[in-house]
C-alpha cells in the first residue's frame, strides 16, 4: 500500500511520515498528495493569528476542546518561527496542547516557517491537505504573531480569527489595515484585564468604518480569557456560524476558486524556480548574483537573458 493509500485507512504513523517528508521536501511526497488530493476539500479551516503574546497557543488549545466537545475531530498545524525539533520558546508555547496527544480525534503537527513570508511555512498548505484527507472536520491554523505579514492567513483558511489583547494601544491603529482585510472574527483575549472594554470599542468602530469594504458579513468582535476557558465556546459558535455563512449561495466556491488559483500559481512559481536553478547550476546563479550586487549587470537583463537561453536550448 502506499502512503496516500495507509493515510486514508486511517494510519496515523503513515500521515506524520509523509507531513514530515513535506516539510523536508522530500520528491516522493508529490505522489502521495496527487493521491490524497481527491479525498480534500471537507474540513473547515481556521486560521488564528495576532500579535506575540496574545495567547494564541492557550486559545487554540481551548478551542480543540469545545470542538472536541462537539464530537469534530481535530487537526492542527502550529507555525514557528523556528524549527520544533531545535527546542527553544516554541517547545513551552506547544506543552499547554500535549492534553490533546492521546486523543485519537487530534492530530497537532508544528511546522517551522523557514523564512517563509506572511508567517506560513511554504508546506504548510500540503500538511492541510494530509489533515483534510486524513477526515478532520477542523483544521486550526495557529501562525507565529508577526502582525501584517500574516495577511497570507486568509488565502488559505475560510475563516480568520485575529486574536488581541488589551493594553495594545496605539498599536491598534497601525496594524488595523491589515487586521481588517484579514479577519472573519476578533477576539480580545485576557479579557479580564484592565483596558479590555477600550479595546472591544476600538476594534467595532474600525469595523463599523471599514462596513463597506467588509462586505455581506459583519466581523464580531469576541471576549475570551483563555487560560480560564472563558467565551471559546461562543468563539467556536461564530466560527460555525461563518462557514454556515460561506455555505450560502457560491461564497464557499468562489473562495475555494481563489484559493486554488493562489496555491496552483505559487507551486508553478516555485517548480519553475527549481527547474532554473537545477539548468544553471549553483555556481552560474551565484555569479550572475554577484554581477547585479557590483551593478555589472542588471537583474532585468539576467533574467531575460536566463529565459532567452532556455528557449533556444529548448528548441535546439
Amino acid at each position: 500500500m502506499t502512503l496516500a493509500e495507509k493515510i486514508l485507512a486511517g494510519d496515523v504513523r503513515s500521515a506524520a511520515r509523509l507531513m514530515r517528508d513535506i516539510d523536508d521536501g522530500i520528491g516522493s511526497a508529490w505522489a502521495e498528495l496527487k493521491r490524497l488530493y481527491p479525498h480534500t476539500g471537507r474540513a473547515h479551516v481556521v486560521g488564528i493569528t495576532g500579535p506575540p503574546g496574545a495567547g494564541k497557543s492557550s486559545l487554540t488549545d481551548q478551542l480543540i476542546a469545545a470542538l472536541r466537545s462537539e464530537d469534530l475531530t481535530v487537526g492542527v498545524v502550529a507555525v514557528d518561527p523556528t524549527s520544533p525539533f531545535t527546542g527553544g520558546a516554541i517547545l513551552g508555547d506547544r506543552i499547554r496542547m500535549n492534553r490533546h496527544a492521546t486523543d485519537d480525534g487530534v492530530f497537532i503537527r508544528s511546522l517551522a516557517t523557514r523564512g517563509h513570508l506572511g508567517g506560513l511555512s511554504n508546506s504548510a498548505a500540503d500538511i492541510i491537505h494530509v489533515l483534510d484527507a486524513m477526515g478532520k472536520n477542523v483544521v486550526l491554523v495557529e501562525t507565529v504573531g508577526v502582525g501584517q505579514d500574516e495577511v497570507e492567513i486568509v488565502r488559505t483558511a475560510h475563516t480568520s480569527v485575529v486574536v488581541m489583547v488589551p493594553g495594545l494601544g496605539d498599536d491598534i491603529q497601525a496594524i488595523k489595515a491589515g487586521i481588517l482585510e484579514i479577519g472573519d472574527l476578533f477576539v480580545v483575549n485576557k479579557a479580564d484585564r484592565d483596558g479590555a472594554d477600550r479595546t472591544v470599542r476600538d476594534l467595532e468602530v474600525m469595523i463599523e468604518m471599514n462596513a463597506a469594504r467588509v462586505g455581506d458579513w459583519q466581523p464580531p468582535v469576541l471576549r475570551t480569557v483563555a487560560t480560564k476557558g472563558e467565551g471559546v465556546a461562543g468563539l467556536a459558535n461564530k466560527i460555525h456560524a461563518h462557514r454556515t455563512h460561506l455555505l450560502q449561495g457560491e461564497r464557499l466556491a468562489r473562495f475555494e476558486e481563489n484559493r486554488s488559483a493562489l496555491r496552483f500559481e505559487e507551486l508553478l512559481r516555485d517548480a519553475l524556480f527549481r527547474q532554473v536553478h537545477l539548468h544553471l547550476g549553483p555556481e552560474k546563479i551565484s555569479r550572475m548574483v554577484r554581477a547585479i550586487a557590483r551593478r555589472e549587470q542588471d537583474p532585468y537583463t539576467a533574467v531575460e537573458e536566463i529565459l532567452r537561453q532556455m528557449k533556444q536550448e529548448k528548441k535546439s
